[in-house]
């Protein structure tokens, strides 16, 4: 693996060190600034504003903070992708129909077709994809990603019938249960991203685990999908978002469910470190920075309705 020594010694405090990885995340900002640029159509909604830019760039910038700017720059990217496909699918796909139409686009695009014209969500995945195919991890473990991009999509998918289908009359439920909606996390595209970042970034130690990686990636996932969802109840329900506050009588059962991930996972990548610190360190830091971030401020902006 290339990139800056970790950590970098570069004072008599954390504040040069953080200074650093603030730069890091401008040059991360800039590259978005040229995504959105040259997909307009795909970025023209309110909350895509240059707060959310920042904030995609800055949390990758410091989860990975021993990378370059340049090997950040797919991971960059495909957040940024992540964010525009939840926006095409929560709020913009009017049917199942319009939901399906976007899984068989991206997972067409994954495969290897060229994107549908005025498929704008396609047309970046098939960016991102051209990008991974001069990685020469990616030939091989191109079914892996594509796995999990097909993971992600299906769980969008789900919410989307949860919020918006009728009762199943079998069941006389429409909202999962808290259970269920956790497994269902994959919708968040955390675990997406990581394979992306793995892929692009990692060296053969990491490739080599990359099945255990992706499975305490996915403890991880289930915490932020959890702390996403205390600290942003109040727009999830302006929005129409599903959030697990929904789904319980009483509060504390989140809360102490998130509590319960938290240390199941901080146990496991504990274990996890002594055959990969580094990646097992990526994993802790989204964590704590998903923690720290929240407590302050939300990823997207105001919808402008």
């Amino acid at each position: 693996m290339t990139g800056t020594p970790w950590p970098v010694q570069a004072g008599p405090d954390a504040v040069a060190e953080q200074g650093r990885v603030c730069a890091l995340a401008v040059r991360g900002v800039r590259d978005l600034q040229d995504v959105t640029a040259a997909h307009p159509e795909l970025f023209d909604a309110a909350p895509f504003d240059p707060a959310l830019l920042s904030s995609v760039a800055t949390v990758v910038a410091f989860i990975a903070p021993w990378h370059t700017a340049a090997e950040l720059r797919i991971t960059t990217r495909t957040v940024l992708w992540v964010f525009a496909a939840d926006w095409q699918v929560d709020y913009l796909a009017r049917s199942a129909d319009d939901v399906r139409q976007v899984v068989t686009d991206c997972l067409a695009v994954a495969d290897g077709a060229a994107p549908p014209p005025g498929r704008h969500l396609a047309r970046l995945l098939a960016d991102l994809r051209d990008e991974l195919e001069t990685v020469p991890a990616f030939a091989r473990l191109r079914p892996i990603w594509r796995d999990e991009l097909a993971r992600m999509l299906a769980a969008a998918a789900r919410e989307w019938d949860w919020k918006n289908l009728p009762t199943d009359p079998t069941t006389g439920r429409r909202l999962p249960d808290l259970d269920r909606y956790l497994e269902n996390a994959d919708n968040s595209g955390s675990s997406f991203v990581n394979v992306t970042h793995w892929i692009a970034t990692g060296d053969e130690r990491t490739l080599a685990l990359l099945t255990d990686l992706l499975d305490a990636g996915r403890g991880v996932q289930r915490v932020l999908r959890l702390v996403n969802d205390l600290a942003t109840q109040d727009r999830d329900a302006e929005w129409g978002d599903l959030n697990a506050l929904q789904l319980v009588d009483d509060p504390a059962r989140v809360h102490s469910r998130l509590a319960e991930l938290t240390a199941r996972s901080r146990g496991d990548l504990a274990v996890l470190a002594e055959r990969c610190p580094r990646q097992a360190e990526y994993l802790h830091r989204q964590i704590s920075f998903t923690g720290g971030f929240y407590e302050l401020s939300d990823f997207w902006g105001d919808r402008g309705e």
